[in-house]
């Protein structure tokens, strides 16, 4: 594969990136009203990010699913999201990247985060030719995420609820007008290299 199919698609500024989670009303709905996650969060678990808006939906099934019912937009730093990246290392054993089997486990038990390349999504969540970034936080990085990256949290539910009912209505072209802003991340080999199989 080349290496702009496994890319980050992301809405961000010259500070700041855009991921996604799925929560329960318990957790979401404290965390978009506090602006950070409430001490309910567990800070000790393995946490996934998702800079891609409908690969999210596709997780959560446009917020339907049991314990996923609050869909969060959260933005954080970009200084903290290439701290994860420049730590991550692959969620899986890839032949050719991995010298072999054990470095890869003793890279894993290392790292702090965890990418994972999973197909993007279009409006109808069927599986596009290309891949978007998962990013997994744990250890170090789950509380750096939770407590000094995460600047602002927006409860996003209404607006999948939105595009959903226009994508069973058949509008796509309105309900692709409401979808984030996501482009290319300027992430070179510098941050990649090692993460694209």
């Amino acid at each position: 594969m080349h290496a702009a199919q496994r890319e980050i698609r992301a809405a961000h500024t010259a500070t700041t990136v855009t991921v996604y989670q799925a929560y329960s009303p318990e957790i979401g709905l404290p965390a978009a009203r506090e602006g950070r996650f409430p001490a309910a969060w567990k800070r000790d678990r393995m946490t996934w990010i998702k800079p891609s808006f409908l690969w999210m939906m596709y997780r959560c099934g446009w917020a339907a699913k049991e314990g996923q019912q609050t869909v969060l937009a959260v933005e954080i730093s970009r200084e903290g999201f290439e701290w994860a990246l420049r730590r991550a290392c692959l969620s899986s054993y890839v032949p050719g990247v991995h010298t072999d089997q054990a470095s890869w486990q003793r890279e894993l038990r290392r790292s702090p985060t965890r990418v994972q390349w999973d197909p993007e999504r279009d409006l109808r969540l069927r599986p596009l030719p290309y891949r978007s970034l998962q990013l997994g936080l744990t250890g170090e990085a789950a509380r750096r995420y939770a407590d000094e990256w995460t600047l602002t949290v927006r409860d996003v539910t209404p607006l999948a609820h939105e595009i959903h009912a226009l994508v069973r209505a058949g509008d796509l072209d309105t309900a692709r007008s409401l979808l984030p802003r996501e482009r290319p991340y300027p992430a070179g080999d510098e941050l990649l290299g090692a993460l694209r199989p």
